[in-house]
């Protein structure tokens, strides 16, 4: 059996839909087959697999999906029921196949007050915003600890019943989180309007109901996998405990952690690949400090991100170059601590050197692809070190 984790190094968007993709790509061509565990967040990641004639991205089912591989959501993801099954009737729109999910019973559930209390929030903070995908994955995590919606639970539920589990938490909960955020509904505009609408409860709970039926509950049997990739969302530098760049972080594990607790219960005496994901440059999607962007000369190169269009949640997709070698390696070195007790592999993808003509953007200046390996190297901290030259591979 295979095990890697697929990691991103910066702030997100690095290339790991097409890594994970490559992955599985790779054991469908050796007659493999491939589970590919979703770990952290939600709803919120936004995975990109180009294809020749189209692209898709990702936000719950895993980048694997068009080689065939099975996703599974564990015990520390947080799945979004209501909007799984429109990704699962696009991805066969385009596809022409229907993939598998599974999930851990224990999943916390985001629900729809979770996405509204978050939106609430943002839009009150104005230009000071957390830089939030407004998709409620912080407020599942503050909620689920008083809370939970477990997705076992909503399993065996009727629509009617997780519409009064609703209910049950608008009365218990939102009151005390409204009051802990300093958010008024009657000066939260449609949001406000939105917290106190059953009619919106009631559409929510009949969509999540709909769409749990799609989500088969995982056995926990691996072995009939050749492959595992644990699919990381968001990056190293936005981990709820990377303090550095604190409050602009999001509430989730990001790195190592949630892969190596799994491997340790599922997958002693394996080895695992841990693979971390970076682009030539550094990109930041959403609020809060992005080193070295007054340095940034990646403007020349034209680059079009077509996925991370502005919005009123994030803003603009902003650019900057690495720093020096030390910077550029310390959340990998950081990160790498959490797994010293686990057999493993560490390995770097360098991806979109197409786009910077076959150089890293670094805030000393470019430096030719090879000759930063060939340094990296000499470091001895990369078992492999892989790079991806098109949006293709």
């Amino acid at each position: 059996m295979k095990i890697k984790a697929v990691i991103g190094k910066n702030f997100g968007d690095e290339g790991k839909g097409l890594a994970v993709n490559r992955f599985a790509q790779e054991a469908k061509k050796a007659g493999e087959n491939t589970l590919v565990i979703r770990h952290n967040g939600g709803a919120q990641a936004g995975h990109t697999v180009d294809l020749k004639d189209g692209r898709f991205i990702f936000h719950q089912l895993s980048s694997g999906s068009f080689a065939g591989a099975d996703t599974l959501w564990s015990e520390t993801y947080l799945p979004d029921l209501y909007k799984v099954g429109e990704e699962m009737e696009q991805f066969a729109a385009v596809s022409g196949s229907v993939p598998r999910i599974y999930a851990d019973s224990m999943c916390r559930c985001t629900y729809i007050d979770d996405i509204l209390i978050n939106m609430a929030l943002e839009m009150s903070r104005g230009a000071n915003r957390h830089g939030s995908c407004g998709m409620g994955i912080n407020e599942c995590v503050e909620r689920s600890a008083k809370m939970p919606l477990r997705l076992g639970k909503v399993v065996s539920m009727t629509v009617r019943e997780l519409f009064s589990e609703f209910k049950k938490i608008r009365r218990n909960y939102l009151p005390y989180r409204l009051n802990d955020l300093g958010l008024d509904l009657n000066n939260a505009g449609e949001y406000g309007e939105l917290l106190q609408s059953d009619d919106v409860l009631w559409g929510a709970a009949e969509q999540m109901i709909r769409n749990v039926s799609l989500i088969g509950l995982f056995d926990n049997n691996t072995d009939r996998y050749d492959n595992i990739i644990f699919e990381g969302a968001q990056g190293l530098l936005l981990d709820e405990f990377y303090i550095r760049y604190e409050p602009h972080l999001t509430t989730s594990r990001t790195g190592s952690v949630n892969p190596a607790d799994y491997f340790r219960k599922h997958f002693a005496g394996k080895e695992m690949e841990f693979v971390y994901i970076t682009r030539t440059y550094v990109t930041r999607h959403g609020n809060g400090p992005l080193p070295y962007s007054d340095r940034s000369d990646t403007e020349k190169y034209n680059i079009i991100d077509l996925t991370n269009s502005p919005n009123p949640w994030q803003g603009t997709m902003r650019f900057a170059p690495h720093g020096n070698m030390e910077e550029f390696l310390e959340p990998v070195c950081e990160d790498i601590e959490n797994v010293k007790d686990i057999p493993h592999k560490t390995s770097l993808l360098i991806t979109h050197i197409n786009e910077t003509n076959g150089n890293i953007c670094t805030s000393a200046g470019e430096i030719p692809v090879n000759v930063f390996i060939k340094e990296l190297s000499g470091r001895e901290i990369f078992d492999n070190i892989y790079t991806s030259d098109s949006k293709y591979r």
